[in-house]
């Protein structure tokens, strides 16, 4: 068998396994005959997929009808989901706010895949439309978002989520990891982080933490705008409004400040 085949074998393996998933969803129990027949396979084929599903808690066999429901590992990824709407639906209505106190754009972003993920946006009404960002991945060691959501990492952490290469966008970059390191040891003392020129010269950002129950780092949500309107004056503002926020939010999501 080819390299080809073997990869065609394996999509359509990964097509019938997310199939009988729909299929056990739909129905709240199925068994290995009824699988098979939707999904137009030999019942050995259908029994083979199934105990792999089973294999890692995504479906499980009631013992007394010998048919398959939904197991608990579904829960446990349907969890992390979940997780990032829940910030998303406690931090709208201040992100609105924000938005229009600080006529600037107010981003809400989380740690996925080594980078800072926008979850959602606001903008001010008395702004020219923004970039929309929902959904794009960001840089961490570049943007103040990123650095807040490197703060609630451990040293080693940091250095495993970021590897061995900061890569230079403008000359106000950091590249450093030893210099990055103390800027976000500082971000985690002081509860913020402003970033100037970083990414993209002319663009500033201000960002505070989200934490959960726990007191964990789980989002950032920050303030970005021009960097000539970001005025000292307009960064402390910023700032005081943005740090108040996020204990805000955070507050929703079950964590008290002791």
């Amino acid at each position: 068998m080819s390299n080809k085949d073997a990869g065609s074998g394996g999509v359509q393996s990964v097509d019938r396994a997310v199939t009988i998933l729909e299929i056990i969803a739909r129905t709240g129990l199925a068994g290995i005959t009824e699988i098979a027949g939707e999904l137009g396979v030999h019942k050995s084929t259908a029994s083979r997929i199934v105990s792999t599903l089973e294999a890692r808690g995504l479906v499980e066999q009631d013992h007394h009808r010998g048919r398959y429901r939904l197991g608990l590992s579904i829960l446990r990824l349907a969890g992390a989901t979940t997780a990032r709407l829940d910030i998303v639906q406690e931090a709208r209505p201040i992100t609105k706010m924000l938005a229009e106190a600080t006529g600037e754009t107010i981003n809400v972003a989380v740690l996925s895949d080594g980078a800072a993920l926008y979850l959602d946006q606001a903008s001010s009404t008395s702004s020219v439309q923004s970039h929309n960002w929902v959904g794009q991945r960001i840089p961490l060691h570049a943007t103040s978002n990123g650095k807040v959501l490197l703060s609630g990492l451990s040293e080693a952490g940091i250095r495993e989520t970021l590897g061995a290469k900061l890569t230079r966008y403008t000359p106000h970059t950091v590249t450093s990891v030893a210099q990055l390191l103390t800027q976000i040891a500082e971000v985690a003392a002081t509860g913020f982080s402003l970033v100037i020129d970083e990414l993209e010269v002319g663009l500033t950002a201000v960002s505070a933490p989200v934490r959960n129950a726990h007191g964990d780092v789980i989002a950032s949500i920050s303030a970005s705008g021009p960097s000539f309107r970001f005025t000292e004056d307009k960064v402390a503002s910023a700032k005081d409004l943005l740090t108040s926020a996020a204990a805000d939010i955070s507050a929703r999501l079950g964590w008290r400040e002791h």
